[in-house]
């Protein structure tokens, strides 16, 4: 506690030290401490809400000036800026991610009331209100709904937004609205903002989708795990993978060489036993081989398909063909040198 929050504490009534203290304490107890709204919160459903919390987080009312001081003391002076209207102070050793998808999941319709302000646009759906005919079709359209009577009943013809996010409600609005059942806010506790070791969090940074969040950074380290064993680029997370691969690859060119290495010699004597047996088993006089080489059959030759067949006899008889005239031309030859012969010695 700096030294000025100290001499403000000490001007304070006892009953308000002691609840700055115990605002404090809440503070020093959890990683996380953030400030959360609580207007419109009836009390009833707001002890509801921190029955509901018990076992994950701590929700603490207190008076606003109060709540400043002991965040002030804290070091969270960051978080003084939100201390505005009905808020209270909420710890967790969750993390603020955690904490806002619970917050959020707490949340529960509600009836809007004259003189608030609309969280987002106020929409009346198409279809029958299941009003029987009379007034309220009248004040559904003066508050800008598309209703008329039809088939005994009134209905809505068309999805209507009688306010936008941002505008006051209405009393007539108000009344419509409750005639109709529609809830068109939440409440729950809503958070502002948060700080876990040090750093800030904003509402907006909190709203992501957790599993598809994850979802990217395992496929980015999968692809970044690839790159760096493609690339050959060691690291603590890629370097067993690579001397894995440098070891087989080592291995495979060792045997392709024949190279003599302590490590390659049970695999070369496998490979060069299964390269004599092959031989063996082409050779046709068995009393030619080694006793243990006797009895090796080749294995069977696959038989040719059809069109092979066909193909290997076209092929033998072009050769034949070409045999043929081969021969011709020889004897044509020969006939040229017999008579070159006797036209010498004629």
């Amino acid at each position: 506690m700096s030294a000025q929050a100290e001499r403000k504490t000490e001007n304070l009534p006892q009953w308000k030290k002691e609840e700055v203290d115990e605002l404090a304490q809440l503070i020093e107890s959890y990683e996380s401490v953030g400030v959360v709204g609580i207007a419109g919160i009836p009390s009833k459903q707001l002890q509801d809400m921190r029955r509901d919390l018990h076992g994950t987080a701590e929700l603490r009312v207190s008076r606003n000036t109060l709540q400043v001081r002991a965040l002030e003391a804290a070091g969270l002076g960051d978080l003084v800026e939100q201390i505005e209207g009905q808020v209270g102070l909420v710890g967790t050793n969750d993390n603020p991610f955690a904490l806002y998808k619970e917050l959020e999941a707490s949340k529960t319709p509600a009836p809007i009331n004259e003189g608030e302000v609309a969280p987002n646009d106020i929409v009346i759906p198409e279809g029958d209100t299941g009003v029987d005919p009379g007034p309220f079709v009248g004040e559904l359209q003066s508050i800008g709904a598309n209703a008329r009577i039809e088939d005994g009943s009134i209905k809505v013809m068309e999805d209507s937004t009688v306010l936008e996010a941002g505008g006051e409600v209405t009393a007539d609005l108000a009344n419509v609205l409750n005639e109709l059942g529609i809830e068109p806010k939440e409440v729950g506790l809503d958070l502002r903002a948060v700080v876990a070791e040090g750093t800030l969090f904003d509402p907006e940074d909190l709203d992501i989708d957790v599993e598809a969040y994850e979802s990217d950074i395992q496929a980015a380290a999968a692809g970044a795990r690839n790159l760096s064993i493609n690339a050959s680029y060691p690291t603590e997370a890629t370097a067993p993978t690579l001397i894995a691969k440098a070891t087989g690859e080592a291995k495979s060119l060792g045997l392709h060489a024949a190279i003599e290495d302590e490590e390659l010699m049970p695999d070369l004597v496998s490979k060069a036993d299964a390269q004599l047996r092959a031989l063996a088993a082409q050779i046709d006089d068995e009393e030619a081989l080694p006793e243990e080489l006797q009895g090796v059959e080749a294995p069977a030759a696959a038989e040719p398909a059809a069109d092979e067949e066909d193909e290997s006899a076209d092929d033998q008889d072009e050769t034949e063909a070409d045999e043929a005239d081969t021969d011709d031309d020889d004897d044509e030859d020969d006939g040229d040198g017999a008579e070159g012969l006797g036209a010498m010695f004629g």
